[in-house]
């Protein structure tokens, strides 16, 4: 039997990934695909740059050589438009029309949507970042497969200020909270769930949280999420130690953060269950595992 087969689309233009690389951290596909390869040994995974003008991607029949596709998250704005955005929302649709299972994380979920006829908006209430608070599984979303093993409401990281605003047709509210009625969907294409998504992180860790919040830098400060710099940075250091040191009891009171977070295991559960629900029994179907 083939290797399994997956590839992960970078959000990001080649002047954005960069910056995540100046800021300590690395490109969200580079993360991202090294977590797929923990979830699922031996698969071969591959990334994709559809915000970069003259690469080649993958058509249709492309895209159904590999057993899932995952979308991560971007520094751009759905809104703004762009040929960087616009290659991104045609290759989504390319892959829900082929029935490849896609994970979407933040901006993924977002592309997805529009993809599939729904938009996105700026979020009137303010970025969302760090962490999600109280994310609360909808009564679509409790017994879903995407949250098998995972409770009913949690806590996850998340950095954002677009949401989406009109569901797509075929699209399901799965998670909320305070700050987006849409923390998580599902997508269904002729009746087939084709795409999952959410609005939040459960493949970053708190290292990529903390090269994030220096990324963003004297942004979060004009913002109001700190006074001044030095408290960013400070905030960016702990973190950093907890997520060297997740048992570190002092920080995670000091910042309410729990096992949703601190556990690996917990924090990816989404992603795995994607993996474990979607990715292998469509490999079966097709004949390849």
């Amino acid at each position: 039997m083939p290797l399994p087969r997956l590839l992960v689309m970078e959000g990001n233009t080649a002047e954005g990934r960069a910056l995540y690389s100046a800021a300590g951290g690395r490109p969200p596909s580079e993360s991202y695909a090294n977590l797929l390869r923990e979830l699922l040994p031996d698969a071969i995974v591959d990334i994709c740059y559809p915000a970069d003008a003259g690469v080649n991607l993958p058509d249709r029949m492309g895209v159904e050589g590999y057993d899932g596709v995952a979308i991560t998250g971007s520094s751009l704005n759905m809104y703004n438009g762009g040929p960087e955005i616009t290659r991104q929302i045609e290759l989504a649709r390319t892959v829900l029309d082929s029935h490849t299972p896609v994970f979407g994380s933040c901006w993924g979920l977002q592309v997805l949507t529009t993809a599939a006829g729904g938009s996105v908006r700026r979020n009137p209430k303010g970025r969302e970042i760090g962490f999600g608070r109280r994310i609360g599984l909808t009564a679509a979303g409790r017994g879903h497969p995407m949250y098998d093993r995972k409770a009913e409401v949690f806590d996850a990281v998340t950095v954002h200020l677009d949401e989406v605003e009109a569901l797509a047709p075929g699209m399901q509210v799965l998670a909320a909270n305070a700050m987006s009625q849409v923390q998580a969907a599902e997508i269904r294409v002729n009746g087939s769930a084709a795409a999952w998504g959410v609005q939040y992180h459960p493949e970053y860790s708190l290292h990529d949280m903390a090269s994030t919040v220096r990324r963003y830098g004297k942004r979060m400060v004009d913002d109001g999420f700190f006074s001044r710099e030095s408290e960013l940075l400070r905030y960016a250091e702990d973190l950093e130690m907890l997520h060297s040191d997740p048992r570190n009891q002092a920080l995670s009171w000091k910042y309410g953060i729990d096992g949703a977070v601190l556990d690996k295991s917990v924090r990816v559960k989404e992603i795995e269950n994607w993996i474990t629900h979607q990715v292998v029994p469509t490999r079966a179907k097709r004949g390849r595992g």
